[in-house]
């Protein structure tokens, strides 16, 4: 299902995070793919457990903002009540592995996570095929024309 389309079972609902530390899609691969081979499955655990959990399972995904731009999505396979190392309880929102780069977006700091509409989504890169106009564009080079407001 594509970012922006509405599920079939009712409004679909994304959210958004800050990748905090991460310095890019790839090292957020790395991140995860070492947390989900110590603690499967592959989640990201949050103090507060959605209100509106059943739009989000319903094809919503994960939107990340590293260094300022919405840049990369993954979908949200479950919401489940879960428990921190130390043993406190918190929320674990259980995500599919696949990254999926995003044309991406500017994004002001905020701190937990955000309701994000389909409509407010930024567009999926679709790689492998040829680029045109502003996916041609070298990510870096992009996200710095959008921050000055110039895409």
């Amino acid at each position: 299902m594509q970012a922006n389309q509405t599920a079939s079972r009712g409004t679909l609902l994304h959210l958004t995070k800050l990748a905090v530390g991460v310095r890019d899609i790839d090292h957020l691969r790395e991140l995860q793919a070492e947390r989900a081979q110590r603690t499967p499955p592959l989640r990201h655990r949050t103090r507060s457990f959605p209100r509106r959990h059943q739009e989000v399972i319903d094809g919503g995904s994960m939107f990340w903002v590293i260094n300022g731009s919405m840049l990369v999505r993954q979908r949200i396979v479950d919401i489940i009540e879960d428990r921190r190392d130390d043993g406190s309880a918190c929320t674990g929102l259980v995500l599919d592995p696949k990254l999926v780069p995003l044309t991406g977006r500017p994004t002001k700091p905020f701190q937990g996570w955000r309701y994000l509409r389909p409509d407010e989504a930024p567009r999926d890169l679709i790689l492998g095929r040829r680029a045109r106009g502003e996916d041609a564009l070298p990510p870096a080079l992009r996200r710095e024309l959008q921050v000055l407001c110039l895409l």
